[in-house]
């Protein structure tokens, strides 16, 4: 699910973005200036692709970018823990946001004119000592500064990146004030299709849907600089690539995304779309992965969640849930999840809560456990028409 319209509300709501260099203002966060011009295109989407049935996906061209359609995003999660058992959760997310669609760009003769805009999230979770660190940047894809491609594979904006360094294997690095993160990523199932092949719908209009990968199960190793302190790390992380022309439907307010990896070798990916009377949009869906890398699509009432425990946000006074019971009766499947820390809640450009989450429970009769990631959306503000 992820956040199919998070980008293009942020940079609507700013407007059509065609200069983007990044400044620094007088407190030392980033800004960007920005040059408004015809703010109509913001919500003409003639000329974009849409996501309307399934494709064949080819890969690897499908790693890399896909321009004809107005919005794309990369998303890595992971939990990683060091041998004394420090554990700690991080996020590093690339969104591409189309400013017109290609067959419309006017051609430019400057080398840093640009169709493409790029935003990163990088988040830190550092469960000992009850630290959440979220931080943004923006920038245009020209001049070398952010871009994605296929092969190899890399995506990046300024020194945030993930690059292919050999056979499934990829390279992350982020770095932001006193916190470095330096990963070895090793994909072990190869890109899961979400949804009817890939074709991952949202809502009953046409257009009103996603292309959907995910690879789940990243074997992650490296170094994580917090200070002065290096510590060696281990864990799995998990990415999930989308792209789409979309927009949430009027009802629809939000949605909660689960992705979990238990220690049975199974992941489970779950999101539910909540309309504005409370009620779960029927699109909801997921997936459950099996170690063999075969996959379970799974339909809105195949699983249940109920919300155990809640928890208001001083940031934003908004109210998330903090517990949760997830249930998929059909597979005999019980967990109960939390969050590491209650409080990672980022307020960027918009403001929603995703962060690194803990579960036990049983999975056909045994025992289980495992790590995982949360994304909630739609509580500070609601989603829906903003775009």
């Amino acid at each position: 699910m992820r956040k199919w319209t998070l980008i293009a509300g942020t940079l609507i709501t700013v407007g059509i973005l065609i200069a983007l260099p990044l400044l620094i203002n007088s407190n030392g966060k980033e800004q960007v200036q920005s040059k408004l011009i015809e703010p109509a295109a913001a919500a003409d989407l003639s000329g974009f692709t849409r996501a309307d049935k399934p494709r064949q996906f080819k890969f690897p061209a499908d790693f890399g970018a896909h321009p004809d359609y107005q919005t794309e995003w990369w998303y890595y999660t992971g939990n990683l823990n060091t041998a004394d058992g420090h554990h700690f959760g991080y996020q590093l997310t690339f969104f591409r946001r189309a400013l017109q669609p290609p067959d419309n760009a006017t051609p430019r003769a400057s080398d840093w004119a640009t169709q493409q805009v790029y935003m990163a999230h990088f988040t830190f979770t550092d469960v000992s000592a009850g630290r959440f660190e979220a931080y943004e940047r923006l920038s245009r894809a020209a001049g070398g500064l952010a871009g994605a491609q296929a092969s190899p594979y890399q995506v990046w904006l300024d020194d945030w990146s993930v690059k292919e360094t050999g056979a499934n294997t990829t390279q992350l690095h982020a770095a932001k004030g006193d916190l470095v993160i330096d990963l070895t990523l090793t994909d072990t199932t190869g890109p899961i299709l979400q949804g009817d092949h890939g074709y991952s719908q949202k809502g009953p209009g046409p257009g009103e849907a996603s292309y959907y990968y995910s690879l789940p199960h990243l074997e992650s190793h490296g170094d994580i600089m917090v200070g002065a302190v290096s510590y060696q790390v281990s864990g799995l992380s998990w990415m999930d690539h989308e792209f789409s022309t979309s927009a949430l439907a009027n009802d629809q307010v939000g949605w909660d995304w689960f992705a979990l990896q238990l220690s049975n070798g199974s992941e489970l990916m779950v999101y539910q779309i909540r309309k504005a009377d409370g009620s779960i949009d029927p699109f909801s869906s997921g997936t459950l992965i099996s170690p063999d890398g075969s996959s379970k699509h799974l339909k809105r009432d195949d699983v249940q969640i109920n919300v155990e425990a809640t928890w208001k946000s001083p940031h934003t006074q908004a109210t998330y849930p903090s517990r949760w019971r997830l249930n998929v009766p059909s597979i005999n499947l019980s967990l109960e999840i939390e969050p590491y820390l209650v409080d990672q809640e980022l307020n960027v450009s918009y403001s929603y809560w995703e962060g690194a989450v803990h579960f036990s429970g049983t999975a056909a009769g045994q025992a289980v456990n495992g790590d995982g990631y949360i994304e909630m959306t739609g509580y500070a503000k609601s989603m829906s028409g903003q775009f």
